[in-house]
């Protein structure tokens, strides 16, 4: 059982003298504003939501009365304020024994489906290659997992939604896989054939988007204003977010940087990128990549995970792999980050989120390149979800609509007054 670190620490109730000045801040309207602040400083007063949130007391009680009535949140133990402060506070927190939601993530080898509670810890997860390409099968036999899993991990909580995350384009309105070119998919209604096969709410979009996402919901604080998170995996794909909201494109294709070119430092000895070029980020840096360069090197390796063992065993030419893996990505970070100036850059890519020398590769790759950033180290940070990446991003999906939306249509919660 794995759990997100970031949603593990979280502080103690507020007095009022505590009460933080603004900062970046959830820029979700109303309920969803209020569940949010429960998130970030639960145990809370109500009190303390509304200096949080800038709403009015009255407003807050009703909307935590709302969201008391659906389960998402509980009164803790009552708590006495500072002498002279009237009446006791009943402070509330997010509500993690009720519900759960489901996740799944569809990579090019293998999927992987997870629980997730609502405070973003991850319940269980299970990762199984692919039997199949055929988009509608793997769906299906996607869905037949998730049964036994709620059966052996939920502990009588019941499942929200489903949320799948995947690379490429992902359309999260019409819940189709525009384009994924390694699985060969296009425009597979995959919300449709999942809610079918599981009588689930589902909701899709892309990982980037996802894990973006989930950094503002249980990660990174500094994600909240703007960011860009690069993903380095054998999909190379990112995600722009702005005031909080993701930035997707009229083609959902926003974040399509695989074929970034990185110049000709990086292009030697490669072999041509499927769009026919060299040089291209995707070819220079995927997993594919990585381990047809350790063959290259006489490394025995069957896949990109025994490469990372051995890097992180100490094998000097797998740490080589990865830090000349790290350093080029360092240029494609220091162009995104001089075209999007975002508050911080998150990568996610085990080396930098494991091997120290990666992430100072990386970071000083950034401070040769880029003419906006000048503080790599506060502006380029590894992922939150090192080590449950996958198992995060599709159960973010699903999280992240509830978060926005949470007195909306959720079959499983009680109707909303």
């Amino acid at each position: 059982m794995k759990s997100l670190s970031a949603a593990a620490r979280r502080p103690s109730p507020l007095l009022r003298s505590d009460i933080p000045s603004a900062g970046p801040a959830r820029r979700v309207p109303g309920t969803g504003s209020v569940l949010g602040a429960i998130l970030d400083h639960g145990p809370v007063a109500r009190s303390t939501v509304a200096r949080l949130t800038g709403l009015s007391p009255a407003s807050v009680s009703g909307h935590v009365g709302q969201l008391l009535a659906r389960g998402l949140v509980r009164e803790s133990a009552e708590t006495v304020g500072p002498k002279g402060l009237g009446r006791p506070h009943i402070p509330v927190e997010i509500e993690t024994g009720r519900y759960l939601v489901a996740g799944a993530h569809i990579a090019v080898a293998h999927s992987t489906v997870s629980l997730m509670d609502l405070r973003g810890r991850i319940v269980a997860e299970e990762r199984q290659p692919h039997r199949t390409t055929e988009p509608r099968r793997m769906l299906t036999e996607l869905a037949a997992r998730l049964p036994r899993l709620v059966a052996e991990h939920a502990d009588g909580r019941t499942v929200l939604a489903l949320g799948l995350a995947t690379g490429h384009r992902v359309d999260p309105v019409t819940g189709v896989v525009v384009e994924h070119p390694q699985l060969g998919w296009r425009d597979v209604p995959a919300r449709d054939i999942l809610s079918a096969a599981t009588g689930l709410p589902v909701h899709v979009d892309s990982h980037s988007r996802a894990l973006a996402r989930a950094e503002q919901l249980f990660g990174e604080e500094s994600t909240r204003n703007s960011t860009v998170l690069l993903f380095v995996g054998a999909v190379v794909d990112a995600a722009f977010a702005t005031e909080g909201a993701m930035h997707r494109g009229p083609r959902s294709g926003a974040g399509s940087v695989a074929h970034l070119p990185l110049g000709a430092g990086g292009t030697a000895g490669a072999e041509p990128c499927s769009c026919g070029r060299t040089g291209c980020l995707q070819s220079e840096v995927s997993e594919r990549a990585m381990v047809r360069r350790a063959a290259v090197q006489g490394l025995v390796v069957n896949s990109f995970p025994q490469l990372l063992e051995q890097a992180l065993g100490g094998d000097a030419r797998a740490v080589a792999l990865f830090r000349r893996r790290a350093r080029l990505v360092g240029r494609a970070a220091a162009l995104l980050l001089d075209m999007f100036d975002p508050e911080v850059l998150v990568v996610v890519e085990p080396g930098a989120g494991r091997i120290p020398e990666c992430l100072a590769d990386l970071r000083a790759e950034v401070a040769e390149r880029s003419g906006v950033c000048d503080d790599p180290e506060r502006a380029v940070v590894p992922s939150s979800f090192t080590g449950s990446v996958l198992a995060t991003a599709g159960g973010a999906v699903a999280l992240g609509a509830l978060y926005v939306d949470p007195l909306g249509p959720w079959p499983a919660l009680p109707a909303a007054s």
